[in-house]
């Protein structure tokens, strides 16, 4: 076993930006990292298999729902908080990382946001210790990047709701404890509904042979004339927004979190160009290699800046879906980039798994797809700058 090597760069000294209370949560995020998932990821990833004992310490370090309110289990914590430790949780890991977004952004944000009182105080102190995990039912077989056109559809039984559908591609769905579901009314209206596990006719098969997220459980949903309680309807929001919502919180941790698998590949490959020796001298003596690192720093460095100016806007409530998308496809852009010139710069030993990075580089292809892909984000840009929507 490989001891964590890793140190952080942080070429403009971005760590003055910072508060104390920052640089305490994401040092904190950092070493429970290092001791609990570097470790045993690789292993993990081979066996295509969650390592559910993590669980308990990602609750611990604020990796569930860190800016729900303390008086729900949260941590009160502001975005940047957030989204340092998104950064250093996917620095271990894309599909460690996509466990607690999945839990704080698409589970506990909008019971939260669009939940009552009673749904909050039932749900979020569980959710934010792992005592229970969540998944988010969006995207269905035939509706991805159009999840307007979703077919799953509740029925209003007199005193209860009748749901039927099924959704696809969905993170923690084998193991979750509950599932927020968007479907539709019989007017057609988006809403919200909280199923549990045990409802009759919730089942969720996990999805197999995958090449990417392979640490990371995923399945899908099937809703066959699922009884779910009228309680469990989100009162406060309805519509396409509401689940647009939860993707905006969860985008914005992923533009960090690609931070951090990019941080990794490129920690490693410099590294790997001091010790390795060819034609005499170590590679990182030879101006291609060097040229690879410098573009490395440099990408790793404007994204670190887009995404402390999103955390301070989104601090001050000003952050809009539009810049959320920017920062999302340009930071995972930038960390595959990186991935993909740090593996070369490996030769053969870059796909082996005495290395991290042909797991991130995999890893990443989920990432630039899933919560916008990297196309329908470069279109919501187009329409924000224009006015002119692209879609059809």
């Amino acid at each position: 076993m490989k001891p964590d090597l890793f140190q952080a760069p942080d070429y403009y000294l971005l760590d003055d930006l910072l508060t104390e209370e920052h640089k305490l949560v994401r040092d904190a995020a950092r070493a429970w990292v290092k001791k609990e998932v570097s470790p045993i990821i690789e292993d993990y990833a081979q066996r295509a298999e969650f390592p559910t004992q993590i669980v308990k310490g990602l609750g611990e370090i604020g990796g569930f729902g860190p800016y729900i309110p303390v008086e729900y289990g949260g941590a009160g914590l502001d975005q940047i908080s957030y989204g340092l430790i998104m950064q250093e949780i996917e620095r271990g890991d894309s599909g460690v990382r996509s466990t607690s977004s999945v839990q704080s952004s698409l589970v506990m944000y909008p019971i939260w946001k669009y939940g009552n009182e009673e749904q909050r105080m039932k749900y979020l102190p569980k959710l934010a210790t792992g005592e229970m995990i969540g998944c988010f039912g969006l995207t269905e077989p035939d509706f991805g990047s159009n999840p307007g056109g979703m077919v799953t559809n509740f029925k209003d039984k007199g005193d209860h709701y009748l749901l039927n559908g099924a959704k696809m591609w969905i993170s923690n769905a084998p193991f979750a404890d509950i599932a927020v579901v968007w479907a539709k009314d019989e007017r057609g209206r988006i809403h919200g509904l909280i199923v549990e596990r045990g409802m009759e006719g919730f089942t969720t098969p996990e999805t197999h042979n995958k090449w990417s997220l392979r640490a990371s459980a995923t399945g899908e949903l099937i809703f066959d004339n699922v009884k779910v309680p009228k309680e469990n309807l989100l009162p406060n929001k309805s519509g396409l927004g509401a689940p647009l919502g939860c993707l905006d919180s969860a985008r914005y941790g992923i533009a960090w979190g690609a931070i951090g698998a990019a941080m990794d590949c490129y920690d490693t490959a410099l590294r790997y160009s001091k010790e390795r020796i060819q034609f005499d001298k170590p590679i990182g003596a030879f101006q291609l290699q060097q040229k690879k690192l410098a573009e490395m720093i440099t990408e790793i460095t404007k994204a670190q800046l887009l995404t402390w100016r999103l955390g301070v806007l989104r601090n001050e409530g000003k952050a809009t879906s539009a810049q959320i998308s920017m920062a999302k496809r340009n930071n995972v852009d930038m960390a595959l980039t990186i991935a993909r010139d740090a593996r070369q710069m490996l030769g053969g030993m870059g796909i082996t798994g005495e290395y991290s990075i042909m797991r991130h580089m995999m890893n990443l292809e989920s990432v630039v797809t899933y919560e916008g892909t990297h196309d329908i984000h470069l279109l919501i840009t187009g329409m924000d700058v224009t006015g002119f929507p692209a879609f059809k």
